[in-house]
Order: C-alpha cells, then structure tokens, then sequence
C-alpha cells in the first residue's frame, strides 16, 4: 500500500469513526491473545466495547462466540455476557478461557437466529445489547479438517457445527442452476454458470471429496492476486450454514428484545451482509416513509432503531497492519427507541 493509499485509508477511518470523538471514555487497544490451539483475533475490538458500553448490572448477547476475545473484553467491562456459537470447539475453548467469569458468563450451544428462544426459555426477553461478529474464524480457516480453507488439504465439509448438510453433499448433489445461483448471490462471481458446469462434469467421473480438489478444479491453471476460488468457497460456506437466513430471521427478533437504549452491533465481512443489515437498519430508523400517491410524508410505523453509525466503521490502518483479516470487516450499530403505538417517540 503506497503512502498516498494509506493516507486515503486515515482520512476515510477518522471519517466513519466521527461517532466515537464525543465519547469520554477509553477504547482498549489491546486484548488478552487466544491460545495457539484456537487462535482468533477479534475485530474492531475497542469500537465494539465503545459502542456497547459494557457495565455492571447490564447483559449482553454474543451472538457469534468465536474464541471469546469480544466476549472477554464485554465481561472485562462488568457486564454479564450470555453467548452463542455453533462450533463446539470454540464453546469448549471459550469456557476454559473465561472459566475466571463463571457467574456473569454462560456459552450456548447453537445457531444465534435461534437465541431469542433460548433465551426467553431461560426467562431472559430483555437485554441490553447484542453483537453479531458474522463470518468464520481465523481458527476455523486454518483447521484443515473444517473444511473452510481452498489453500489446506482437508474434507470439503465448511459446517460451522457437526450436523447438517457438507459442502461435499451440497456440490455433488445440487444442480447446475442452483449452483450457479448460489456462487453468484452469496459470492459475487461472475463465472457462477462456468464454474456450476465444470462442477457437474467433474462429478459425473468422480465426486469430490476435499477441498483441493474443488479448488484446483476452480482454478484450472488461472493465477493472480485473488485465488480464483475464494468467491466460490465463501458462497458455499454460506449456503452450507444458511448464514444469510440466520442474519435475516435474527434482525428483528433480536431488536424486539432490546431493552430502551439496548444496541445492536453487527460486524459484515461481505457486502451481501452489509447490505442487509444497512437496509434493515434504515427501515427501522427512518422517522417517515413516502409514497408517490401520497400527499405528504407520513410517520413510519416500524420505527425503532436510532442509527448509532451514520455509516459502517471500518478497521483503523493500525489494526490492518496487525491484523490483515479485518480489512473487510464493517460495523454498524443502532440502538432501541421508547415507541408509543403508531411508531412514534
């Protein structure tokens, strides 16, 4: 990266990170590090303390566990943190290393599309923020045997949890339409329908098994800076864990529980994502919707967030430089408005 791009890079951070120059308080700019065995880095890590306010006597969901370093640094705040992950290595990890937590930490065993009724089983329907820190785990990318990595030889499997349907089943049974459909939508790839046929070839002589095997089909002696199947591997992984239904059906469930002044804080890695929860958090923000048949403008009755984040956050050049697995990441944070019926304040 040139000077003038890093630059560039300072200027459009200090920009989207208006939000938290009147904030009195500090960000924490370090974290306790994971341990070799499940090693996760955890992105945007002060910004997410900032916005979330982490206190005593407040409860906080972490919808995505990972190696619990976001969920340490919301404990380390007095916060009480109930989190979710789907991974079982990662729940086994994140109790040991915050086995110091044990009355205000609990780990949960599944999909966060599902925690809202976990949690109201566990008499638990208000809370006072979420995180949903979506993707995959460094930890996960660099287990060959996940299944995750198009760079590690291992069992094209890309399940988060240990049940379900493989990204093996899923290319060697799924037609060439819904293929081709699935790397376009999830994954932006502009070969979908090449890739979905010379899957289908492939198949027909042997099915494939691991993940280098896919890959080298992908690939097919192209080069360049961007591995020719990182697009196709991500929309696989997607599909595989239904990630974009979970985010579509834990939007609303989880805003519906936030107590007033609760906030919703979600980290993208994709722009499908992003994409979602910036519509979603815009349809509940604005304060009136319009219509051309319309006379005038009138109140929006789904109305119950405030933006926090006029726009997505983005890693600092400082955190690139460290971490250059957060150079996709976005975060956007709204908060829960007192409605009175009709949508208004």
């Amino acid at each position: 990266m040139t000077r003038l791009q890093l630059q560039r890079r300072r200027n459009r951070f200090l920009r989207a990170h208006h939000d938290l120059a009147s904030l009195n308080r500090d960000i924490p700019l370090s974290f306790p590090i994971m341990s070799t065995s499940f090693r996760h880095e955890p992105v945007l890590a002060g910004e997410v303390v900032t916005f979330l306010r982490p206190a005593s006597g407040r409860t906080i969901i972490d919808g995505t566990l990972g190696g619990g370093g976001h969920s340490s640094l919301l404990l380390k705040g007095g916060a009480r943190v109930i989190a979710f992950d789907r991974d079982p290595a990662a729940l086994s990890h994140a109790r040991s290393f915050l086995s110091a937590h044990t009355e205000s930490f609990a780990a949960i065993e599944g999909n966060f599309a599902e925690a809202p009724g976990v949690l109201a089983g566990m008499g638990i329907t208000s809370v006072d923020g979420v995180l949903l820190d979506l993707g995959v785990s460094s930890h996960q990318l660099d287990t060959a045997e996940r299944g995750f990595s198009f760079q590690r030889e291992g069992p094209l499997d890309m399940r988060m949890g240990h049940s379900g349907m493989t990204a093996a089943d899923l290319v060697n049974t799924a037609p060439a339409e819904e293929l081709a459909r699935i790397f376009r939508e999830y994954g932006d790839e502009p070969r979908a329908i090449q890739f979905a046929v010379r899957i289908v070839r492939a198949r027909e002589k042997k099915p494939f098994v691991t993940t280098l095997e896919l890959a080298d089909l992908i690939a097919a002696g192209r080069t360049g800076p961007r591995h020719p199947a990182t697009r196709v591997f991500q929309a696989l992984r997607i599909a595989v864990n239904d990630e974009v239904g979970s985010l579509e059906r834990a939007l609303p469930s989880f805003v519906s529980m936030l107590a007033p002044g609760g906030r919703l804080a979600v980290i993208t890695f994709h722009s499908l994502e992003d994409r979602i929860v910036k519509q979603f958090f815009r349809k509940h923000s604005m304060a009136e919707i319009d219509n051309p048949t319309w006379p005038a403008p009138r109140p929006n009755p789904d109305k119950m967030l405030d933006l926090v984040t006029a726009r997505s956050v983005t890693a600092s050049p400082e955190e690139l430089a460290s971490n250059p697995r957060s150079r996709s990441a976005r975060l956007r944070v709204a908060e829960r408005i007192t409605t009175t019926k009709g949508g208004a304040r």
